[in-house]
């Protein structure tokens, strides 16, 4: 954990001067004030993280962190465990919904591997991380040690050190893993204090038996490893999943490096409770891509303090919101440095009674 808390220390709140500066710039603007609404905010908060006014958002990357989960042996999802190494193939060859709206959104995509259940082809842009193959499962004991926990959460770290060096401005997260619904809903089950069935959806597509056997074996798991609430470690090792614990590693190394982070999905959320649960204060560096369907994301997202910036019925995951999103926050950014003022366009401001 030691490397973990030097990172966590790292992390300071915003910069409040460059926010109320990047208000003044956005009065400035010719445009009624407040009239560009969140986007107005969104930009403030840019200002906070990077502390600079006008800030570049060039580099962009999401990260797409693959695992799998052993719970999926009691039957959970709609897909078998196999899908998870087939769509990291999908990803590395561009084809999936991810690599189709990271390029609208001019972001790279990285792809790891912490935990699938199979020894993946070699690929120039797949990263290997592996701590194990899958969790164990989490309905007859903890989902991994608590070694595997902070070694998959360093590997998250170590995944985002990687492509910081390279130019990182934003940050997008996203996974991929049959399975991490079942896991998300327990995360939040317990770090929300919420009745299972109030966070518990059907993830890939299960119908409602399913969902009721689902939500047994979350309750089981919960009951069997006693997750303690209060420790966001002992509940990512007892009911979490690799993928899930390095997303919280790049999103805590993203805040300390002060890059600003947009969380995909109800997993992506799940990483990010886990996140808030080790420095509060990262959630200061947060924003909420989307509101998922799954029922348990609007909750987190509540938990955390985040306001969507899109509800579009989406449950894909992979990152697919956070790269919607990210075209938003870009243009957020975009309006501060690039529009003109009423002084530098010779536009008359509002009359003053």
């Amino acid at each position: 954990m030691r490397e973990i808390q030097k990172v966590i220390k790292q992390i300071r709140p915003l910069d409040a001067g460059q926010m109320e500066k990047a208000r003044q710039r956005l009065d400035s603007l010719t445009k009624p004030l407040g009239s560009l609404g969140r986007l107005e905010e969104v930009a403030k908060v840019i200002a906070g993280i990077t502390g600079r006014t006008t800030p570049s958002l060039r580099n962009k990357v999401i990260f797409t962190i693959a695992s799998d989960h052993g719970v999926v042996k009691e039957k959970i999802s709609a897909y078998p465990q196999a899908v998870t190494a087939q769509m990291v193939y999908n990803f590395l060859e561009g084809g999936a919904a991810i690599n189709v709206l990271a390029r609208q959104a001019g972001a790279r995509v990285v792809v790891a591997d912490v935990g699938v259940a199979a020894d993946l082809k070699p690929h120039p842009e797949l990263m290997i991380k592996k701590i194990k193959y899958g969790t164990s499962n989490m309905a007859e004991g903890p989902a991994m040690t608590k070694d595997e926990a902070v070694r998959a959460i360093k590997a998250g770290m170590e995944i985002f050190e990687n492509k910081f060096e390279k130019g990182i401005d934003i940050v997008g997260t996203g996974e991929m893993g049959i399975g991490n619904t079942t896991a998300s809903s327990a995360i939040t089950a317990v770090l929300c204090r919420k009745p299972v069935p109030f966070v518990t959806g059907k993830g890939a597509g299960i119908d409602d038996a399913q969902l009721k056997h689902k939500i047994r074996v979350i309750q089981k798991a919960i009951r069997v490893n006693k997750p303690d609430p209060d420790d966001p470690l002992d509940v990512l090792s007892k009911v979490g999943g690799f993928e899930i614990a390095a997303l919280a590693g790049i999103i805590l190394s993203a805040a300390a490096k002060r890059v600003p982070v947009i969380i995909d999905g109800f997993i992506s959320g799940a990483a990010a409770l886990v996140a808030s649960g080790f420095a509060p204060v990262v959630t200061q560096y947060m924003f909420a891509g989307h509101c998922s369907v799954e029922r348990g994301h609007r909750i987190i997202l509540k938990q955390l303090g985040l306001t969507p910036l899109l509800d579009l019925d989406m449950r894909l995951g992979e990152g697919t919101g956070a790269a919607l999103a990210m075209i938003l926050v870009d243009a957020a950014e975009k309006i501060m440095t690039e529009m003109a003022t009423f002084q530098s366009a010779g536009v008359s401001e509002k009359n003053v009674a």
